[in-house]
């Protein structure tokens, strides 16, 4: 690969690091917003999802803008949407704000996701396709670590979630920057009738003279005329077997969203602040680990997908996740973990409560108000018998110490758990994903097809 082909793949899969980022300080995020702000459930819920509803939104008009203005300037444009997004959310402490300004970064980070793809695909040769494609998804998933780090290295700074979300403008910037120095993708030259500029590109992209990518523009050629001679519908038709290459890729990402990572991810600070991790600094300091597991886990995909293979890593990844999520379940079992307090805010913190007082207490709460994971709820009345009423401590008792002992246990266990799980999914739904969509979309080299994927 040229200096060139290098520079603008990087540069495109900033947009990945962006979507990574905006996805990993969600749980760190929510945790300080929901005091702040006195969040119920429901406007948590409702702050997490509008950032897909902006993706759902955008999803519905990205093709027709990646077709008619090209990769280069849809990668433009979201960049500008994740800026103008973030500046409303940082500019205004209110939910309405907060609200509308995840809509815009979430209808920036979908255009790009898809652009940005694409993009690269387009520019790439065609032995190092696969490496180039997945830099997107190591990118993203390094922006997921530094969402992570980045909610706990201001979770107890005052405006400390201001900072975290500001801090996608820089690399936002310098996309834009870059970006302006790019040429576009020859195909979209191509598709524009403009053949010599895009044979100039390609000469330039390969290191070469004009006469030494004639091959590959009439490739770029054929593709387009063949493309051409399919409408919309026929995606749905057995034409050129696209129906059963259709539903092969929207399977692939609806299953990498039913798995429950963006679950997961958006959620990972409250999940460990559940199941044992008795502090927000804490639980957002265990949910890093996501993040530098992901970057980890990827790397080896990166590097063998053209070798191995993607099927490979679907199928080891898949196995690896369903393992982990069944030893998962059967570890919450075990603990009586109650996750229906998830979305509870801290308030009640300070005071301590004796196990009657929870047990009293429990069904009063309603959505606005907060637990605390101080005891654990499925304590017996017998065991309450050891507690201190004055300091809220407990005997050291042997059962006591017993149970105490195997909370830790569990609680340490769950963490394993999510973490094998994060890291199945790295290797095999989060990479593989793309470039199996690609793969499946080659002879057409429709955008559309690659739209409907991400719809």
């Amino acid at each position: 690969c040229s200096w060139l082909v290098l520079l603008a793949a990087a540069t495109a899969s900033l947009s990945g690091l962006m979507l990574g980022y905006e996805m990993g300080l969600t749980s760190g995020v929510v945790l300080q917003l929901r005091k702040i702000l006195s969040l119920s459930c429901r406007e948590q819920e409702l702050l997490v999802s509008s950032q897909l509803l902006g993706a759902l939104l955008v999803c519905l008009a990205g093709g027709p803008i990646l077709d008619r203005y090209g990769r280069r300037c849809s990668l433009l444009l979201s960049a500008a949407l994740v800026v103008g997004g973030t500046v409303v959310l940082i500019a205004v402490t209110s939910l309405v704000a907060l609200t509308l300004g995840r809509v815009i970064v979430g209808m920036g980070t979908s255009l790009s996701g898809t652009a940005a793809c694409l993009y690269i695909a387009e520019i790439s040769p065609r032995e190092r396709r696969g490496l180039l494609v997945t830099l997107y998804e190591l990118m993203l998933v390094v922006g997921v670590m530094l969402g992570f780090s980045c909610s706990y290295a201001f979770a107890t700074t005052p405006h400390g979630w201001a900072y975290t979300f500001g801090l996608v403008i820089p690399p936002a910037l310098l996309q834009m920057g870059a970006l302006l120095f790019l040429p576009p993708s020859p195909r979209f030259l191509v598709s524009q009738g403009k053949v010599e500029q895009a044979r100039v590109v390609l000469a330039r992209m390969r290191g070469g003279g004009k006469e030494n990518v004639a091959g590959e523009l009439k490739d770029i050629q054929l593709g387009l005329k063949e493309e051409s001679e399919h409408s919309f519908w026929e995606l749905f038709s057995a034409k050129a077997n696209l129906r059963l290459r259709l539903l092969t890729g929207m399977s692939l990402v609806f299953l990498q969203q039913a798995t429950g990572q963006p679950n997961i991810l958006s959620y990972a600070s409250p999940l460990l602040r559940s199941v044992g991790f008795n502090s927000d600094a804490a639980a957002t300091l265990a949910s890093t680990g996501f993040g530098v597991v992901k970057v980890v886990s990827t790397i080896p995909a990166v590097l063998l997908v053209d070798r191995v293979g993607t099927k490979t890593f679907l199928c080891v990844g898949a196995v690896g996740m369903g393992i982990s999520l069944a030893a998962l379940g059967t570890l919450t079992l075990q603990s009586h973990t109650h996750l229906t307090s998830l979305c509870k805010s801290q308030t009640l913190e300070n005071h301590t409560y004796s196990p009657w007082e929870l047990n009293s207490t429990s069904t009063e709460l309603d959505s606005s108000e907060i637990f605390s994971t101080q005891l654990p709820s499925h304590w017996s009345a017998e065991e309450a018998q050891n507690t201190d009423s004055e300091s809220g401590s407990f005997w050291d008792s042997d059962r006591g110490r017993t149970h105490l002992e195997l909370s830790s246990s569990l609680k340490w266990a769950s963490l394993i758990s999510l973490l094998v799980y994060v890291a199945a999914f790295s290797i095999s739904l989060g990479p593989s994903k793309y470039l199996f969509t690609l793969f499946l979309r080659s002879s057409t080299s429709s955008s559309r097809l690659t739209q409907c994927y991400h719809l």
